[in-house]
């Protein structure tokens, strides 16, 4: 039995007429993405020809998933809503607050308590709200809702960039900041821009060595991280049919790393199994039901150039396994072309450590398929070369490839067996030596690979590759080894070759599980008690920001002009950071500290402009503010890249910062930027961006007649007396100019409410 059953029946029973409503006003075949957002438009929305990339619409999404790191934050903005409790089924999982180091079992015990007043809180929160709460070790989110809450044709949101997951299970699921799911959790209308649509033609069969990451790991090597921005992936064709459902999970999920709004698969006999599988066999008959409204029309996938804004086809028979980084996770590299590549660029080429599993790819195919390689090192003679490590998705998971021996099997090969976490992933990974800082070569199965991001070491070359590959590379211990063509000198000094791997889609035996970890809350929260220690350094309860003041913005300091790749890790760090998610003033002394100042090449080191000397961007930013001085940010391109995190929208709004200026956004933070009342402006030329120096103060001027699609202006004052003024383009619109003169949209949401 599913949860939320009663809301997925009704989002069946109004999926057909909804979507021949569309089709009739449109007079056209509908997309499968399509299909999905018209069916979940707000009640308050009227149906229109929205324009793709360029139509703000309100939706109203079917559930809220909320991981621990960003739940904090979250949930205590929703606690100044004044609901008493959550208008659509929501649920928070405790997977981010978990470093690995030792092996699951310590490290979860240790993470318990040093946590316990977080996850008290959230548990706390969770029970009065009326929010499922998943405790810690039960799972990574994105596993765990692949598992137990995705249904075809639905449409979520998640406090967590790689919510898209979910995707494989045929859901519309997008990767949103704190105050979009106190929105939803509120009962408001959740508001996107309509997206373009990038269509991918899968023909073919994956064999081999071939495996559902490679599809991404390509496609990202085509579209780089910010090819997909604004725009839905949608998969199709018999190769999209022939792959699992947690291969399609995989697919979906690293569609965070192009930029994507989300990525999704059309309903089809995979999915059916993997609902019956987690005990949805009731999900899967109301499905089959409704099958024709949960993929495209036909008409779509025959002349796709028709349908969608942008076409890629790709044959899985002759697709090969790649390996993408290092230091982005774009940079893509077919496995024979990897050894010249790597002698070209001077990569390091002994491999340090093999990581697999994470919410990427630790389903039990991806454990079953690396195991089958696993055993050859006994079979055949060999010996691990590399240390080697796994991070199972969820306690199912995990239990079940217990239960059915897999661990026994990376038991003799000497595998760490991490928790059931996001662990080295996200940066949790207490890795010995790192903090040496010496250059060396991981492989993983994750998601991301910017610099410092698994194990603080800026010097760790890490490339994302396929479970199966991840463990043949480790096996040799050589970035260079093909397993395709090369052989391995085994124990007895004979040349062997290892076989493709093989495994299961699904256990034979069926999933199993002793305690899953899930905690329901309170039907009646009205008497629990939610306290917050005004001496907590992890806890902190939330101000409101302060409205516009109604004139221009004049006087602005730079604060620092960034160089290069500025994501969300370089404006607010993860890694032990973490623990300081629920403290906004104390996790706000990381903001930026990973960012390229462009005038010395430094991280972390600017210039005061009160003092003449350079120092830490917050301490920086901290006088100004102390002053009463704002400032501004100016970026460089896709400036905000990588996760959802909504603190590195909040901690600049939180210590002053009044303006991010750049050559351009990307999605997610271009929206919490302006969900805390930030403005967020873009060089109407790019060559501006050269006009910015180090001493400048800054004027924003036409804020008075703020309005959508008019420009503002910006004056440059040089410290020589001299002057520019350029011009800054925005995409707000009249809603997001409320929140911009409200000083957020959480303000305006507290109105709201109160007033209902």
């Amino acid at each position: 039995m599913a949860f939320d059953i009663e809301m997925i029946k009704k989002v069946y029973a109004e999926i057909p007429g909804k979507v021949d409503a569309a089709r009739k006003f449109l007079g056209r075949p509908l997309t499968l993405s399509e299909k999905i957002l018209f069916a979940h438009l707000h009640t308050d929305q009227a149906l229109q020809g929205f324009e793709r990339g360029k139509s703000y619409v309100d939706f109203a999404p079917d559930r809220v998933a909320m991981q621990d790191a960003t739940a904090q934050m979250a949930l205590l903005q929703f606690m100044q809503a004044g609901r008493p409790k959550v208008a659509v089924p929501s649920t928070v999982h405790c997977d981010h607050l978990i470093t690995a180091k030792t092996e699951a079992k310590i490290d979860l015990e240790k993470a318990v308590n040093e946590s316990k007043e977080v996850y008290d809180f959230l548990a706390s929160v969770s029970n009065k709200y009326g929010i499922g709460f998943w405790k810690p070790g039960a799972g990574i989110i994105h596993q765990v809702v692949l598992e137990n809450y995705a249904f075809p044709g639905g449409m979520m949101i998640g406090t967590d960039s790689h919510t898209v997951n979910a995707g494989g299970l045929g859901m519309i699921a997008i990767g949103v900041g704190g105050a979009d799911a106190c929105d939803v959790m509120a009962g408001l209308p959740w508001e996107l821009k309509w997206p373009k649509l990038i269509g991918i033609k899968l023909t073919g069969k994956l064999n081999g060595w071939a495996a559902p990451k490679d599809v991404i790991l390509k496609v990202a090597g085509i579209l780089t991280v910010k090819g997909g921005t604004g725009c839905i992936v949608e998969y199709f064709g018999e190769g999209a049919t022939s792959m699992s459902c947690t291969g399609k999970g995989t697919i979906c999920n690293m569609g965070a790393e192009i930029g994507a709004t989300t990525s999704t698969f059309g309903y089809d006999e995979s999915m059916e199994r993997y609902l019956r599988a987690t005990g949805r066999g009731d999900v899967a008959e109301m499905a089959n039901g409704v099958k024709e409204h949960l993929t495209a029309d036909a008409e779509v996938y025959a002349d796709p150039e028709k349908y969608f804004d942008q076409v890629i086809e790709i044959n899985l028979s002759e697709l090969e396994p790649h390996l993408n980084g290092p230091f982005t996770p774009d940079l893509a590299t077919p496995i024979s072309k990897m050894k010249e590549t790597a002698v070209a660029n001077g990569w390091p080429t002994k491999i340090e450590v093999g990581l697999i599993g994470s919410c990427t790819n630790s389903s039990y195919e991806d454990i079953s398929r690396a195991v089958s390689l696993a055993k050859q090192v006994s079979e055949k003679g060999l010996k691990t070369k590399a240390e080697f490590t796994i991070t199972p998705g969820s306690e199912q998971v995990r239990y079940t490839i217990e239960r059915d021996g897999f661990l026994d099997v990376f038991d003799t090969i000497g595998a760490k067996v991490f928790a059931n976490a996001c662990g080295p992933c996200i940066g949790m990974w207490d890795r010995v030596g790192a903090e040496k800082a010496e250059k060396n070569t991981i492989v993983h199965s994750f998601n991301r690979n910017f610099a410092k991001r698994a194990d603080g070491n800026p010097n760790t070359y890490a490339f994302v590759a396929s479970p199966e590959l991840v463990t043949a590379l480790a096996i040799a211990g050589d970035l260079t080894f093909n397993p395709l063509t090369d052989t391995l000198v085994n124990e007895k000094g004979e040349q062997v070759k290892l076989d493709p791997p093989s495994g299961d889609e699904l256990p034979t035996k069926g999933f199993d599980v002793d305690d899953p970890g899930y905690q329901a809350p309170a039907a009646d929260g009205s008497g629990v008690k939610v306290e917050v220690s005004p001496t907590s350094n992890r806890l902190q309860l939330l101000d409101p920001f302060a409205a516009w003041e109604g004139t221009d913005l004049k006087g602005l300091k730079l604060l620092i002009k960034a160089k290069g790749k500025c994501t969300t890790d370089h404006i607010s760090m993860a890694g032990p950071w973490l623990k300081f998610r629920g403290h906004l003033d104390n996790i706000s002394n990381n903001m930026l500290i990973g960012a390229v100042n462009f005038y010395n090449d430094k991280t972390d080191n600017i210039k005061n402009q009160l003092t003449g000397e350079y120092g830490p961007v917050p301490a920086t930013q901290r006088a100004y503010k102390a002053a009463g001085i704002g400032s501004i940010v100016v970026g460089d391109e896709n400036y905000g890249e990588g996760s959802s995190r909504e603190h590195a929208a909040m901690e600049p709004r939180h210590l002053g910062v009044r303006v991010v200026l750049t050559k351009s956004f990307a999605r997610i933070h271009e929206t919490n930027l302006k969900k805390q009342g930030m403005l967020a402006l873009t060089f109407a030329d790019k060559n501006d961006y050269d006009k910015i120096q180090e001493d400048d103060i800054v004027d924003i001027i036409g804020l008075t007649s703020f309005e959508p699609g008019k420009p503002l202006e910006i004056v440059l004052h040089h410290k020589d007396g001299s002057s520019d003024t350029i011009v800054a383009n925005h995409t707000y619109n009249a809603q997001q100019i409320e929140w911009f003169k409200a000083g957020g949209a959480l303000n305006i949401i507290r109105r709201q409410v109160a007033a209902n």
